[in-house]
């Protein structure tokens, strides 16, 4: 579980990703429907795609020649057991909860946030 674990929030780790997901939240998309709010090529779109596809976060299917992206929720499920687990970390806390861990990930004795 914790190579999946990692895997996903690698995944979660880039804005624009987490932006993908929300949009994926509405309905399934086009690829090309996807990379139209953003400034970057449609291969960079392509490549974080990949990654979310590569975690599980989201598949991607052809129909007919178009390219379909659709949200997985239930990748999310491990991920966010773990984080209830802490009991510290709320669903409105990401962002606390993003600060920890890139404090961690870069090498930072970082406390766990406070929510007083």
């Amino acid at each position: 579980m914790s190579e999946q674990l990692d895997i996903t929030f690698q995944a979660l780790a880039d804005p624009t990703r987490r932006a993908i997901l929300s949009m994926l939240l509405e309905d399934d998309m086009a690829v090309t429907d996807v990379a139209e709010p953003f400034e970057m090529s449609l291969t960079a779109i392509s490549k974080h795609l990949g990654i979310l596809s590569r975690a599980g976060l989201i598949s991607q299917e052809r129909r007919g020649r178009v390219k379909w992206c659709k949200l997985e929720p239930d990748a999310l499920r491990d991920a966010s057991i773990w984080m209830q687990s802490f009991g510290q970390f709320e669903a409105v806390n990401l962002d606390a909860f993003e600060k920890f861990l890139a404090a961690e990930l870069s090498g930072g004795d970082a406390a766990l946030p406070n929510e007083d």
